[in-house]
């Protein structure tokens, strides 16, 4: 029996007569590596288009449920970081109070401010309502001098929906504003 080294090995098929080529197993493992590699180019383009440093992934976490994996901006990451600690914390989950979790993202102006809205309004004013979100999503909405702009969409159970505008500082993430949308 004369076998072919290098390009692969030669088996011979049932009664012997006739020869099929087998292909080396390290071509059959590279072949199941193309979905990963492709994957990862993937992912490499994404990062070399974004602004620089504004990109984070993350799997089945994702607020809209889809199990997706979702391409965020850091400033996206932090404000959905925070609102979900505030809700866990508005429903008394948790080790933090609201007002621990608004010190600890928020930056201290915007922080007062928002004590004195909610004095005016009555309502919280992060969720800007009197009752907590049964969900929400967010969205970049753009950067320019140090600061990333993030659209966070309040759902409620009844189906409606509030649009709620983050401004973070790029240099440390910090929130520095939050408002309704513009008029």
């Amino acid at each position: 029996m004369r076998v072919k080294r290098g390009v692969g090995t030669l088996a011979p098929l049932t009664g012997g007569v006739a020869w099929q080529r087998k292909r080396p197993l390290i071509l059959e493992s590279h072949v199941q590596l193309r979905p990963v590699l492709a994957a990862l180019a993937a992912a490499a383009v994404v990062l070399v288009t974004a602004p620089a440093g504004q990109v984070a992934a993350h799997g089945a976490a994702s607020s809209s449920g889809t199990g997706a994996v979702v391409h965020e901006t850091r400033a996206e990451a932090q404000v959905g970081a925070f609102f979900r600690a505030y809700r866990q914390a508005a429903l008394g989950r948790g080790d933090l109070t609201p007002g621990q979790v608004r010190a600890r993202y928020l930056a201290p102006d915007l922080d007062r401010r928002l004590d004195a809205w909610a004095a005016q309004s009555g309502a919280d004013p992060v969720f800007r309502a009197q009752n907590v979100p049964t969900g929400w999503s967010s969205r970049y909405e753009g950067s320019g001098a140090g600061h990333a702009t993030v659209v966070l969409t309040e759902k409620w159970g009844s189906g409606a929906t509030q649009d709620v505008w983050f401004s973070v500082r790029l240099a440390d993430l910090v929130i520095g504003d939050l408002r309704d949308p513009s008029a």
